[in-house]
């Protein structure tokens, strides 16, 4: 595992500084400043309001924090924020960003099924944002974690990649293919990732002892879900092109719900 974590950690590392600098672009940050809330699906941002409906001063984590857009957008609305990831570069590029703006957050590179630098019974709210439980190879680990970290009555919300999604990869012409049955977990690739199925997901979550209150499973919001954004080859769809994927009778997999999301409570 810890040969896992260490190509896990290189990988991001690298990625940090090549293809992943569109997230810090100037652009970018400015449209977060102007429209923080740009940064969460309408539904999930719903689901956070109801659980804080007012988040001015409340202590919020985000592991896995990646383009740390959500933790600049938490900021923004008034929240001290903690921000963990595993890569070092990551950390170091988005602290490089709020330092710029003159943004107060606390930065952590740490594993999120570990913590170990982030405190217990200390946050309000934990939040986990696209792309995080493919990297995790042990989910009851992270959700313990999420579970100490929390106040007694705090919050998590997640969103996520629905499961539904797995097992057909982002192939949009066509016929439905199935690249890998739904119960083929992983590890899968050079670079491990994990395919969790949506049991695997919210038994995690209840094994560590928070209480889930509410779900929703969501469609893309837009064609720019359907772009391999990892991709050096510029996707060269019209926006109208790329927005008549969003219609299942031209593309299947607009069928099944494309993202998850569900608050839960440390009771």
């Amino acid at each position: 595992m810890e040969n896992s974590k260490s190509i896990i950690q290189d990988s991001w590392n690298e990625w940090s500084d090549t293809w992943y600098v569109k997230y810090r672009t100037d652009e970018a940050i400015s449209k977060i400043r102007n429209q923080p809330e740009s940064v969460f699906h309408p539904v999930t941002y719903e689901l956070i309001r109801k659980a804080l409906p007012d988040l001015q001063g409340k202590r919020i984590c985000v592991p896995s924090s990646g383009d740390n857009h959500a933790v600049f957008a938490f900021h923004l609305m008034g929240v001290q924020v903690t921000s963990v990831d595993i890569s070092e570069r990551q950390v170091e590029n988005a602290s490089a960003i709020a330092r710029k703006q003159r943004w107060e957050i606390e930065f952590e590179c740490d594993d999120t099924m570990k913590l170990s630098k982030v405190k217990s019974n200390d946050y309000d709210f934990v939040y986990t944002s696209n792309g995080v439980h493919v990297w995790i190879n042990d989910l009851e680990a992270m959700y313990a974690q999420i579970y100490r970290i929390l106040k007694s009555g705090g919050s998590y919300i997640m969103f996520d990649i629905h499961p539904f999604m797995r097992p057909f990869g982002m192939r949009t012409e066509g016929n439905l293919k199935v690249i890998k049955p739904y119960d083929a977990t992983g590890p899968f690739g050079d670079i491990p990732t994990y395919k969790w199925r949506m049991q695997d997901i919210l038994n995690a979550a209840l094994s560590s002892g928070l209480t889930i209150r509410h779900l929703e499973e969501m469609y893309a919001e837009n064609g720019s879900f359907w772009v391999d954004e990892s991709s050096d080859v510029a996707d060269t769809r019209s926006k109208e092109e790329l927005d008549a994927l969003c219609d299942w009778n031209i593309n299947p997999l607009a069928a099944i719900p494309q993202w998850l999301s569900f608050h839960a409570v440390k009771k």
